[in-house]
């Protein structure tokens, strides 16, 4: 089902509805694609382990919090 942001505003009980039916609701904004609400129950598209950064670091032997605090280290340290 396609259905825009306004459709979501004053028909949400047609949205609910195909969410009931086990469809995707793809969100539409000036015509685009923005999003896409998929029912509950549905695994996910891609496993988490198949995510580049899984098992980048499995042979460090540094602490997991070390390796973490090095990771976050320009974003909180910045200024």
């Amino acid at each position: 089902m396609q259905t825009s942001v306004v459709d979501l505003r004053y028909r949400m009980k047609d949205v609910l509805k195909a969410l009931t039916r086990r469809e995707r609701v793809q969100i539409l904004y000036h015509g685009r694609i923005k999003g896409e609400i998929i029912p509950a129950g549905e695994p996910a598209a891609v496993p988490v382990t198949a995510h580049p950064f899984c098992g980048m670091y499995c042979d460090d032997v540094r602490p997991v919090n070390a390796v973490m605090a090095e990771l976050r280290k320009g974003r909180y340290r910045a200024l």
